[in-house]
C-alpha cells in the first residue's frame, strides 16, 4: 500500500478479509466502546510502523476549538462603512501613484504593492480590534 493516501483506490485483493476486519472492529465498539477501539487502531499503526509499513501520517494539533461556530459571536462593526473606507483609501492610492506616473515613468508597479500591503493591514487591524481576520 502507499502512504500517500490513494490506498482507498487500491483494488482489494481479498474483500472476505477485509470485511472480517471491518467486523471485528464493529465488534469491539459495540461491546467495549469507541474508546477501547481507538486504543487498538492506534497500537495496530504503532506496531505495523515498526514493521516497516509506510502509514498515511495523521495530522493533529494541540488545539481544539472550545467555541463551536454555531456559538461564535457575529463580526462586530460596520462592515459596508468599514468596505467603504477600504475603498476610498485604494482609490487615494491609486491617485497618488498615476499623478507621481506623471512625473517619473515607472512608478505603476507599486499600486499592486500597496493593495497587497493594504490587504495585509486590513487584515491585521481586523485582528487587532476584532481578534479577527
Amino acid at each position: 500500500m502507499t502512504p500517500d493516501g490513494f490506498a482507498r483506490q487500491l483494488p482489494d485483493t481479498d474483500p472476505d478479509e477485509t470485511g472480517e476486519w471491518l467486523d471485528a472492529l464493529d465488534a469491539v465498539i459495540a461491546a467495549h466502546g469507541p474508546e477501547r477501539a481507538n486504543l487498538l487502531l492506534t497500537r495496530l499503526g504503532d506496531h505495523a510502523r515498526r514493521q516497516g509499513l509506510e502509514l498515511p501520517p495523521s495530522v493533529s494539533t494541540p488545539y481544539i476549538n472550545t467555541i463551536p461556530a454555531s456559538a461564535q459571536p457575529d463580526f462586530p462593526g460596520d462592515p459596508i462603512l468599514e468596505r467603504r473606507i477600504r475603498a476610498m483609501i485604494r482609490w487615494n492610492a491609486a491617485v497618488m501613484v498615476v499623478r507621481a506616473n506623471r512625473a517619473a515613468d515607472g512608478i505603476g508597479g507599486h499600486l499592486s504593492t500597496f493593495a497587497s500591503a493594504a490587504a495585509l493591514m486590513d487584515m491585521g487591524m481586523n485582528w487587532f480590534f476584532h481578534g479577527k481576520g
